[in-house]
């Protein structure tokens, strides 16, 4: 599309948001059902019915009708105020948060398709769940009580790692006295502090970005830090930084396993920095968790999951370019207290949680899980 195409369709969209009618109560309609069915994700695109996501599986709600290009705009303009429609059109996409009257949260995006404006929410717990609600290993407590490090939370998009994440940070915030830092886009779970001070920052709300929301944070007596997610080079580096300097960091990676977060840490720097970043990451990580959510032959999801814990031995992996062995000794680090994908997938299997057919299809080792079931 050459650029006066474009801009005839970002104007053309602007004015059905601009002259459309107020869209609150479909909007609220649309939230009631989500609420109501126990779904995880609402989308909302031109050509088709309001569509929710349970369970896994995408739920067409024909009760509703088709969606025109007037009704994406009109909820878009329900969802989103002036500042952030403005950045919107700008950056033609956005992320947002979103609290309906009945004080239920969601997380949005909004972005154009084919001129039309698409939108998906996610419904946010405003309950935050211990690690034994939420089926994780009692071991991820242990890596609330370090005084500083850096530990991440990884997986594929949609797999509860913010939800992990907050279960870890409500441990420190009910067993410590500390100054905890959160920065998100957007702010999902509302913490209540209670031993802890708790701050919490949304990007382009109440700080520019997350690499300047860190820098910062290095100054306001800070000693915990929640980083959404790790998105760029320079947030990257200071996180690290923030972790061998006196902070316990936290955040996610939308990476498929402990060696591939490692190696996509280091190949998000320039070949003259990674040397130094291999020494940093390995004096300053303290583990990699990556998780699952397998459907369950009772319905619903468990969570199937791998730890990496930072021993001398994984740092010397680090430091010396070794890092395809790490799976080798994760797998023998039982007593270590790490934990194999395959072995938590083998262990639901076991106890008919999760078929045999799914497990395999978790797996990213499936001669490795077969010689376990």
């Amino acid at each position: 599309m050459d650029r006066e195409a474009h801009s005839i369709y970002l104007q053309h969209a602007a004015k059905l948001v601009q002259e459309g009618r107020d869209y609150t109560d479909d909007l609220k309609a649309l939230v009631d059902t989500v609420v109501s069915e126990g779904a995880s994700d609402l989308h909302c695109t031109v050509g088709y019915h309001p569509t929710m996501r349970v369970e896994g599986a995408l739920i067409p709600l024909t009760q509703f009708e088709k969606l025109t290009p007037e009704d994406t705009a009109g909820l878009a303009r329900a969802l989103l105020n002036d500042a952030q429609m403005r950045f919107f059109f700008a950056q033609e996409e956005i992320d947002f948060s979103y609290t309906a009257a009945e004080q239920v949260r969601f997380r949005g995006n909004a972005a154009f398709e084919r001129g039309n404006i698409a939108i998906s929410l996610r419904l946010i717990n405003n309950l935050i769940r211990s690690l034994e609600e939420l089926r994780l290993p009692p071991i991820l407590e242990e890596f609330t009580k370090h005084k500083q490090g850096f530990f991440l939370v990884v997986g594929p998009v949609g797999q509860g790692k913010t939800t992990t994440l907050a279960a870890m940070l409500q441990i420190i915030n009910e067993q410590r006295t500390e100054k905890i830092v959160t920065i998100e886009d957007p702010i999902e779970y509302l913490f209540t502090p209670k031993k802890s001070m708790i701050i919490q920052r949304e990007a382009r709300v109440d700080t520019k970005d997350f690499h300047h929301a860190l820098r910062a944070a290095l100054r306001q007596d800070v000693n915990v830090i929640m980083v959404g997610e790790m998105r760029a080079m320079e947030t990257i580096a200071s996180g690290v930084t923030a972790a061998e300097t006196g902070h316990l960091v936290y955040s996610t990676l939308h990476t498929n396993n402990a060696a591939q977060t490692i190696d996509r840490i280091i190949d998000s720097f320039p070949a003259g920095q990674q040397d130094q970043i291999r020494v940093q990451l390995a004096s300053s990580l303290t583990g990699i968790f990556s998780q699952r959510l397998v459907p369950s032959i009772a319905g619903g999801r468990v969570p199937a999951y791998e730890l990496l814990i930072n021993t001398k031995a994984v740092a010397n992996l680090i430091r010396e370019r070794r890092t395809h062995e790490i799976n080798t000794v994760i797998e023998t680090g039982v007593e270590e207290g790490m934990i194999s994908l395959n072995h938590s997938l083998a262990e639901l299997v076991r106890r008919g949680e999760v078929a045999v057919e799914q497990a395999f299809v978790v797996s990213t080792e499936p001669k490795e899980l077969e010689r376990l079931l």
